[in-house]
C-alpha cells in the first residue's frame, strides 16, 4: 500500500470558501434518496458472453477440409395441375356464395312442430319412475327376519329300488 501524502501535498482551499464550508448549514438541504447503480455484469452474463465466445472461437476455428462433398436434391413443391384445378373449382364456389344475391330469394315461414307423447304414456312414465324410486329408496329395517328351512324330500329306498328295476328293463328291452 502507499503512504497516505504529507499536508503540504495535498491540495490548498482558498480562505473565503473554507470559511463558507466551516459555516455551511446542512439543515438547509433538501433530502434525496441515493441510488446506487452497479454497471458489472452478473454472473450470468459473464457465463453468456464467454459461451458465445467459445462458440465464435469454435466456428472461426473449424477445419472445412474434413467436411464430405454432398449432391443436394432440388424438389419441386409446385402442385400439379390436378390440384390448381381443384383450388379454381373450389374458389369459384367461394365467390359465387360471397357474391350471392339475396333479392332473388322468396320468403318463407317457419312452423314449429313440437311432437308431446299423449296422457297414456306420461301416466306410464309416471308410473314407472314412482316404481323404480320405491325400489331405490326402500327401507330395509322395516322388514322381519325370518328362517329359512329347506326341506327337501328324497325318495325312499322303494321308490329308489323300483326306479332301477325299470332302467334296468329299459335297458335290457333294447
Amino acid at each position: 500500500m502507499s503512504e497516505a501524502p504529507s499536508l503540504k501535498d495535498l491540495p490548498r482551499v482558498a480562505g473565503d470558501l473554507k470559511s463558507e464550508l466551516e459555516t455551511f448549514n446542512t439543515t438547509c438541504m433538501k433530502k434525496a434518496d441515493t441510488q446506487e447503480k452497479n454497471i458489472l455484469p452478473s454472473a450470468e452474463d459473464v457465463i453468456a458472453e464467454k459461451t458465445q465466445k467459445t462458440l465464435i472461437a469454435g466456428i472461426e476455428k473449424f477445419d472445412a477440409t474434413k467436411l464430405k462433398h454432398t449432391e443436394t436434391q432440388e424438389k419441386n413443391p409446385l402442385p400439379d395441375k390436378d390440384v390448381v384445378q381443384a383450388e379454381k373449382v373450389h374458389q369459384n364456389l367461394l365467390n359465387g356464395v360471397e357474391h350471392f344475391d339475396k333479392s332473388t330469394m322468396k320468403h318463407a315461414t317457419t312452423q314449429e312442430k313440437i311432437c308431446l307423447p299423449d296422457s297414456e304414456v306420461v301416466q306410464a312414465e309416471k308410473v314407472h319412475q314412482n316404481l323404480l324410486n320405491g325400489v331405490e329408496h326402500f327401507d330395509k329395517s322395516t322388514m322381519k327376519h325370518t328362517t329359512t328351512e329347506e326341506k327337501n324330500s328324497l325318495p325312499d329306498t322303494q321308490v329308489i329300488a323300483q326306479e332301477k328295476d325299470q332302467l334296468k328293463l329299459i335297458e335290457n328291452g333294447k
